[in-house]
């Protein structure tokens, strides 16, 4: 799966245009940010890419969780933002 990291100094428009593009092309993409001001700019470009992608009629959710990396030797907890197209259930009734 695409793999997007997000650092605290990422544009969070250019981040959402990523976030959109993988989207329109798989459905499903990973979202990985290390720090809290990384993590702002991962959280609005998912809320931006929405916006980017809701005129075509695709929704999105987002579904957080932790995980260990290694960087420079040392380990540090990243946040996962796994955003994947809904399912809506009132469109398959």
């Amino acid at each position: 799966m695409e793999m997007i990291k997000v650092a605290a100094d990422s544009r969070s428009t250019a981040v959402a245009g990523a976030i959109a593009g993988v989207i329109r092309e798989r459905g499903k993409v990973d979202v990985r940010a290390i720090g809290a001001s990384a993590v702002n700019q991962a959280v609005k470009a998912v809320a931006i890419a929405r916006s980017y992608l809701m005129p075509e009629g695709i929704d999105i959710v987002c579904i957080p969780s932790f995980s260990e990396v290694m960087i420079d030797g040392q380990e540090r907890t990243a946040v996962h933002l796994t955003v994947e197209t809904r399912c809506n259930s009132s469109k398959a009734a």
